[in-house]
Parts: C-alpha cells; sequence; structure tokens
C-alpha cells in the first residue's frame, strides 16, 4: 500500500477548543466535517490521549475555528505540537468565550462554529464527537487553509497522535542535493534550502549553516541545534 493515497483525501485545518471547569484547551485538528445539515450537525476526530479529549469529553462541547491560508506555522506549531498541560497555549492569542463556554480562537481565523456534543463514537485510538451545531460566524473573507496547502506549500508536518498521520520513510535520491536538508528532531519539520523559512525572514537559497544561531523551528519552536541532517 502506497500510505500517500490517504493524502488526496480532503482536509481543513481547525482550532478546536474546549472548557473543562475553569480550564480551557486548544489544539490543531483537520479532520472536522458536516454530517447534516437540518440540524446542522458536525463531527470532530480527537485522539484520547490530548487533553482536549479530555475537556470535550467532560463538557460535552467544542468549538472549531477555521484556519485562513496565510496561518503562520509558528501558530499552527503553537496549538498542534505543544500540550496545554505543559504550557499555556492561548498566551498572546486573541480568542473570546463562546456561547457553549469553550474558548473560540479569533486569530488566523476566517470562521468559527460552536456544538455540543449529541453523540461520540469510540475508535481504538481516538473519539469521534458529533454536534449540533448552535453558533457560528463568518469573519472574513480569506482564503481557508487547507490540509494539503499545509503540507505541499507550507511544508508542515503532522504530529503522532493526529488521526491522518501517516508515516513515510523518506525515498532515497539518485543525486545528491546541492544543499542539504535538515530535519527537526521534535516535529520532523525539514528545512529545504531551496524554499527557506519566509515567516522567519530566511530567503530561499539560504543553506542552513547560514541561518541565525538563534532561529528556531516555525512549527514547535526547536532551537537550531536540535536539527539533524538528511543524508
Amino acid at each position: 500500500m502506497d500510505p500517500k493515497a490517504l493524502y488526496k483525501i480532503g482536509y481543513g485545518m481547525y482550532v478546536i477548543g474546549a472548557k473543562k471547569g475553569e480550564k480551557i484547551n486548544a489544539q490543531i485538528a483537520n479532520t472536522v466535517f458536516q454530517i447534516t445539515s437540518e440540524p446542522p450537525t458536525v463531527a470532530v476526530s480527537i485522539n484520547k490521549k490530548n487533553l482536549t479529549w479530555e475537556y470535550i469529553n467532560q463538557s460535552k462541547a467544542f468549538s472549531a475555528s477555521v484556519l485562513a491560508q496565510d496561518t503562520p506555522l509558528s501558530f499552527i506549531g503553537q496549538f498542534g505540537f505543544k500540550s496545554g498541560r505543559d504550557t499555556n497555549k492561548f498566551e498572546g492569542v486573541k480568542y473570546k468565550d463562546g456561547q457553549t463556554g469553550s474558548p473560540v480562537v479569533l486569530d488566523n481565523v476566517v470562521s468559527y462554529l460552536e456544538a455540543k456534543v449529541i453523540q461520540s463514537v469510540d475508535t481504538s485510538t481516538h473519539t469521534i464527537f458529533i454536534g449540533e451545531v448552535v453558533n457560528g460566524e463568518v469573519l472574513n473573507d480569506k482564503t481557508p487553509l487547507t490540509y494539503e496547502y499545509y503540507r505541499q506549500v507550507k511544508q508542515g508536518t503532522t504530529p503522532k497522535t493526529a488521526p491522518s498521520y501517516v508515516e513515510v520513510k523518506k525515498e532515497a535520491s539518485p543525486a545528491a542535493p546541492k544543499m542539504a536538508q535538515y530535519r527537526c528532531t521534535i516535529c520532523g519539520y525539514i528545512y529545504d534550502p531551496a524554499k527557506g523559512d519566509s515567516d522567519s525572514g530566511i530567503k530561499p537559497g539560504t543553506p542552513f549553516e547560514n541561518i541565525p544561531e538563534d532561529w528556531t523551528c516555525p512549527v514547535c519552536g526547536a532551537m537550531k541545534s536540535q536539527f539533524e541532517k538528511l543524508v
């Protein structure tokens, strides 16, 4: 089986928020989909190990903010590669308390919706929370970020806890690249000198060795020293 076939399934990119008591948390998800139009019903798949799963499971509500195509990788990394158990993901982020009590992220967002869980479907590693939409708003007319654009253009990576995660071994190239690529040992992001890192002002054609020492991974914030050379 070619695992890359799974990449052709269409996905969006969302920030899923939930609340437990007085605590809030949110995470990146790409498996949000509409089930019915009347009543409006959506579903989201969340890994059981994630803190957001715990919050949704208890509160029976969640929010889903649709990310814009120009969302910085660092913003996605803040919600996708860090745990709410160890850090405050909302630090410096604009959000509001939704009607359900779930936090609604507003930065880098095209639209959002809130849902109350009406059914849960258990799988081996994830739970599919099915919710009736009780609130929603379009914030602007920006282009939504798709998972394909995130992977192919932004060169983003996927956490192992994501339902769409597929481990693909890097194929050997018949000829060595002119400039070596480097991979983040924390999140798997690959720095490609041919593309640079526009979010950080690193121009295409900049070798990894020439990047400033205080540069960090645009996805998870790992230090330059935590990258490994690909051979």
